[in-house]
């Protein structure tokens, strides 16, 4: 294997390509980011990820030989063995050959997976999954996503879609409608969306909550004014984070029976709540889980922040090229 060479990491979003140079030892040499053009469903983003490159490249004083391909992440099912798009809902894409049309524009190998895959490849590699061969990491953010690692390697399933614990049921009777069209979704609990929604629709009852007083001045709530308030040690603040935490470990349980996996990883805007989220998740997951499961678990914060996609994605194309 050739020395000093880069990989580039491309983390697509809805409103945002994150985009990185990245070495052997999964260092990030140079990361930066252009905005996702929707227009004409799509059809511009591969062309301007390749623009960008070059771009970037000639800053640095650099050729494309300086590359040896590049792993994309991105939203939505995606058949893993060719890198087709069965659909991106958010992107515009409906059976698109995002690979192919990647290689095309780049003149590189290309490979594709799910961005939370990619996510949990990254801590797996490089953050707080680091020596952990089978893993569960999911991220707790405006929805729940999650990607199963066994043995060093992604679990797909035979759709590519294993991994969605935010659809997994928590509530059977009388839950609260999630984008996906069912009803009682993990999502719709444990995400930042659903903290949220349950603390306003109890405030009514509890004026004498911290968070009615915040309500009050905001005409709003946000998730961390929740584990603010729950820090704080008040009582409607902390039976919510009781609630929440109860379903995501009730979940997380059933899912660490059936796998046995090392290392939980909890990334995502609601993992920054800290122990106030880890310690009655932990708590939990301790109850619901068979003891000899739970001894061997860590349950631990992803490190990598937003970062986690691109290097995951440069462990993607190194493990296709077997430079890993």
């Amino acid at each position: 294997m050739e020395k000093n060479q880069w990989t580039v990491g491309v983390d697509l979003g809805g409103t945002s390509i994150k985009m990185a140079f990245i070495n052997d030892e999964g260092r990030i040499i140079d990361k930066w980011e252009i905005p996702t053009d929707l227009s004409e469903k799509g059809r511009f983003i591969t062309r301007d990820i390749a623009k960008s490159i070059e771009e970037k490249l000639e800053q640095k004083g650099e050729t494309k030989d300086k590359l040896v391909g590049l792993g994309m992440g991105a939203p939505g099912f995606i058949n893993f063995e060719n890198g087709s798009i069965f659909e991106a809902v958010n992107i515009g894409w409906k059976n698109y050959p995002l690979q192919e049309k990647m290689e095309e524009a780049i003149g590189l190998p290309v490979a594709v997976d799910n961005d939370a895959n990619l996510a949990a490849l990254g801590e797996m590699w490089k953050g707080a999954g680091e020596g952990a061969k089978d893993l569960l990491c999911i991220t707790l953010g405006t929805g729940v996503g999650g990607g199963v690692i066994s043995n060093g390697a992604i679990i797909h399933g035979i759709g590519g879609m294993a991994g969605e614990i935010g659809h997994i049921t928590s509530i059977t009777d009388g839950g609260y409608t999630c984008n996906c069209g069912r009803k009682g979704c993990l999502e719709t609990v444990a995400s930042a969306t659903g903290i949220r929604r349950l603390a306003i629709e109890g405030l009514e009852k509890h004026t004498e909550s911290e968070l009615y007083t915040v309500f009050q001045k905001q005409q709003d709530l946000t998730t961390k004014d929740v584990f603010d308030a729950a820090r704080n040690q008040d009582a409607y603040a902390l039976s919510i984070v009781d609630h929440v935490t109860y379903h995501l470990g009730l979940a997380l349980s059933n899912v660490a029976i059936l796998l046995n996996f090392q290392k939980l990883v909890i990334g995502g805007g609601v993992s920054m709540a800290g122990e106030t989220l880890l310690e009655p998740l932990d708590r939990h997951i301790k109850a619901l889980t068979l003891p000899g499961v739970y001894q061997g678990l860590e349950i631990v914060r992803a490190t990598l922040g937003n970062d986690a996609g691109v290097i995951g994605c440069a462990w993607l194309i190194n493990k296709k090229l077997n430079r890993l």
